[in-house]
């Protein structure tokens, strides 16, 4: 075994308590993956497939395989290095510590804060069919769920585990319902042809067309890296990690599917033209009133809710795992690498991120933040699918109870699938791409500076020895 490898796989101590189990894995990625997306994200993707029902059904499931191949990448790594920080442990070995910091910059200033504010603005938005509320009640409502849950949080992983699991439970049961009853009782016969309706329509515009409903069926998969950050608190994670990766976005493809066909059985293709034309984008909501009344449409409200309570509980939850792993490994501020005495948790990285969160909240609306929040994890996501290459060739002998399926084929066609992605973005959205690559650049300067201190803390070290 060489030096590197022997340096990579050495026991580290750590205060972390493993209390996370199989099933709380699978609620944690499964709290953050199934949020509010899974009731309106339908519609844009048969608005990007021309309303082709077969189309749209084929990009939803093609979003889940482009996320369980990344999600198998994912599991190798967390297989093998079990650390808290998840993908900026494996980008510090795989490429160099400069490139795990950008990642944790990242995440620690725009994406996790990012994707709490969202999800925070999103909750109360989705209220306002029945409680009207105007721009700045929703904020403040917003933060209100913020602080409420980054408390909760902070009196250890156990409870926030917990908290998860139910809302987990909570959230299926009317998802369920709407798609149990829409696939026995719906009456339409929707048409799954993969044939677009407009013509002269040749084989390279078809795969266009998907890849761009794909897209955005892949912002309703978002977070299948995040049960890796927790790993430490995982118990038995050289097994019940991967396990959960897969179960979870498995599951949740299947999911997405049968929730979407269920719609198209119950809402003739015309109707789905109509709303969506009226900017009505909530099918689900119209299916479940079809089927259950007034009531079926209060019900889905319910699920939505839910759906967005559990997605903002994990996203708080595992996200300060990673800055806590940057402070640890010097180059980050030193308050984010201590766990609290009898919660053992980071609580000043939870506190930090919650400021964060609260002024993105302010700063920002729901379009600014999702966008800006997919396009900076998409280059470090890609970095990480590869990583596994160069984990390989790096670590030869590192034990490696999980291996990717397909390797090497299945993690170069997932980076390049991701690397497409990155490209679509950059030429349909240009300005939030350059926002999100200069977060990476402000980054490089507060590494130099990290740097420069802890090497002129070493040499003052070695002056007083």
């Amino acid at each position: 075994m060489n030096n590197n490898s022997e340096q990579l796989t050495k026991t580290i101590v750590s205060d972390f308590r493993k209390e996370i189990s199989l099933f709380g894995g699978v609620s944690i990625l499964g709290g953050i993956m199934v949020g509010s997306g899974i009731f309106y994200l339908g519609s844009y993707v048969l608005m990007r497939t021309e309303m082709n029902l077969g189309l749209s059904l084929l990009s939803w499931i093609l979003g889940g395989l482009i996320s369980l191949f990344g999600g198998i990448c994912y599991a190798e790594l967390g297989a093998s290095d079990t650390r808290a920080g998840g993908l900026a442990v494996y980008l510090t070995n795989a490429y160099s510590p400069l490139i795990g910091f950008l990642n944790g910059f990242n995440l620690w200033l725009i994406g996790g804060p990012g994707s709490i504010a969202a999800i925070a603005i999103a909750l109360p938005s989705a209220l306002t069919v029945i409680f009207p509320m105007g721009e700045w009640a929703i904020k403040i409502v917003a933060i209100a769920l913020i602080i409420a849950l980054t408390i909760v949080n902070y009196f250890g992983v156990k409870f926030g585990s917990k908290l998860q699991n139910a809302s987990m439970i909570a959230k299926l049961i009317p998802i369920g319902i709407i798609m149990i009853l829409g696939l026995l009782f719906g009456k339409v016969s929707p048409d799954l042809s993969l044939t677009p309706k407009t013509g002269n329509v040749n084989f390279s515009s078809i795969i266009n067309m998907i890849a761009f409903a794909v897209v955005a069926s892949l912002w309703a998969y978002e977070g299948w890296t995040n049960l890796n950050t927790v790993a430490e608190e995982v118990k038995n994670p050289k097994k019940n990690l991967p396990l959960a990766i897969i179960i979870s976005i498995v599951s949740i493809t299947a999911l997405y599917a049968l929730f979407n066909y269920s719609i198209y059985k119950v809402i003739p293709i015309n109707e789905i033209e109509n709303l969506i034309g009226n900017n009505e984008y909530y099918l689900g909501t119209y299916a479940a009133e079809k089927l259950m009344g007034k009531s079926g449409s209060i019900l889905v409200a319910i699920g939505m809710l839910v759906a967005m309570f559990g997605a903002l509980n994990g996203c708080i939850l595992a996200f300060p795992r990673m800055y806590y792993a940057m402070s640890v490994e010097g180059h980050f501020f030193k308050g984010f690498g201590k766990l609290h005495p009898k919660y053992k948790v980071p609580h000043n990285a939870l506190t930090v991120q919650c400021i964060i969160s609260i002024a993105l909240v302010l700063l920002r609306n729901l379009d600014q933040l999702t966008s800006l929040v997919v396009f900076t994890g998409m280059l470090f996501n890609t970095l990480g699918v590869f990583a596994v290459i160069i984990y390989r060739k790096k670590f030869p002998n590192l034990n490696r109870p999980y291996r990717v399926i397909g390797y090497p084929i299945t993690v170069v066609l997932t980076t390049l699938v991701f690397v497409g992605l990155m490209i679509n973005t950059l030429i349909e959205d240009p300005l939030t791409s350059i926002i999100g690559l200069s977060v990476p650049a402000i980054g490089v300067l507060f590494y130099i500076y990290f740097d420069r201190k802890n090497k002129a803390a070493k040499e003052n070290k070695e002056m007083v020895f």
